[in-house]
């Protein structure tokens, strides 16, 4: 299997001209232990001081199952080229409503990725183009501090609540996936697992929401009073051409090969192609992958997690799906775009169950980080 050993490595094979800008800041240099530029893959994030939890984001107030203990995580950190805030946040996002997003600097087409968030009656949309160069958007969402964060490298699109801090790019990765530091305590948090690497916060959860992988069309259908991010930034970056290749169609580091950088377990191509999607669940008690393309065309698709039964269901207009815990095991039918539980018609976000956690991933990733997850296919 293929490995690259730094990002500037590999954008290089994509053609130089696209990447123009992509690292055009220098790292700020150190701050902290996430970004003194050790070569130390189990070096312990540090503080200068004893790091108060009133600093950092909000977490969750039960633990998501996670199937390594946090000084493993640590040793699997792998420092890349790119040192800490070498890839800039995004921390003041401005946005536009759906018309007038097509201002010549960023052209939505029809078919282009964007992540779509919906809370407390206000949807926006992140253009996977623009996101693509940063990682991560610090924003408010409904009054709700709030970070979108993307790691291009594992397909992974999620929210986390920030409180009072921000989150930026620590520069390291965990098999493969992008670890986020919060500036507030600088804990290393590795995205797909959204779990706490260093006091005060090791081995806790972040309180995190749901992000939509979509594609423009399908969003501002669905939501036509949608906001969408602009590439005003304040960074020149060339937010038309995506450094690993691109979703509008399928192309470059998306659709072919393995994983860039070692992952603690790999896949042998069973009994997905490294970078087909699924649909990943996580509780406190254990992990499941559902086929998402499974999803799609069947509708409905069981899994057990921890002992419970749990049920996938599409959403056809998003191209999306969600899934609940039914230990009851209820017969759940499609109807339309919806589906017809207990004699009732649901909307597939809406069912009367305990909707759980779940979002889009490359399989290598989801696997490496859940070698024990439940698969349905």
């Amino acid at each position: 299997m293929m490995r690259f050993r730094s990002r500037r490595a590999f954008l290089g094979t994509v053609g130089a001209a696209a990447i123009a800008g992509c690292f055009a800041e220098e790292s700020p240099g150190p701050r902290g232990g996430a970004g003194d530029g050790s070569d130390s893959d189990s070096e312990t994030p540090a503080s200068t001081s004893t790091p108060d939890p009133d600093d950092g984001p909000p977490v969750a107030e039960e633990t998501y199952y996670v199937p390594y203990d946090v000084g493993v995580l640590r040793s699997m950190a792998t420092m890349t080229d790119v040192h800490q805030d070498g890839i800039p946040s995004i921390d003041d996002p401005t946005f536009t409503d759906a018309d007038g997003i097509s201002d010549g600097t960023l052209d939505l087409d029809d078919g282009d990725v964007v992540f779509g968030v919906e809370r407390g009656g206000v949807a926006k949309a992140y253009p996977q183009r623009v996101v693509v160069y940063h990682e991560i958007v610090n924003d408010e969402l409904a009054g709700v501090p709030i970070a979108l964060t993307y790691c291009p490298l594992t397909g992974t699109a999620q929210g986390f609540e920030r409180g009072g801090t921000t989150f930026g790019v620590s520069g390291r990765l965990i098999n493969s996936n992008l670890v986020l530091f919060d500036r507030g305590t600088e804990t290393w948090w590795p995205q797909i697992l959204g779990y706490g690497l260093s006091p005060p916060f090791a081995g806790v959860s972040l309180r995190e929401f749901r992000v939509i992988w979509t594609t423009w069309r399908r969003w501002r259908t669905a939501h036509p009073d949608t906001l969408v991010m602009t590439a005003d930034t304040g960074y020149e970056r060339r937010y038309h051409d995506d450094p690993y290749g691109g979703y509008n169609p399928p192309q470059g580091y998306y659709d072919f090969g393995g994983p860039m950088y070692e992952v603690a377990v790999e896949t042998d191509g069973d009994p997905f192609e490294d970078k087909e999607v699924v649909l990943g669940c996580r509780t406190t008690d254990g992990a499941a992958a559902f086929h998402k393309e499974t999803v799609l065309d069947e509708r409905i698709v069981r899994a057990e997690i921890g002992g419970v039964d749990h049920v996938a269901v599409a959403d056809p207009s998003l191209a999306s799906g969600y899934v609940y815990a039914d230990p009851a095991s209820h017969s759940i039918d499609p109807d339309g775009d919806g589906y017809r539980l207990d004699g009732e018609r649901y909307e597939p976000a809406s069912l009367p169950l305990d909707r759980q956690l779940a979002f889009d991933a490359m399989w290598f990733a989801w696997y490496a980080s859940y070698p024990d997850t439940a698969v349905e296919y």
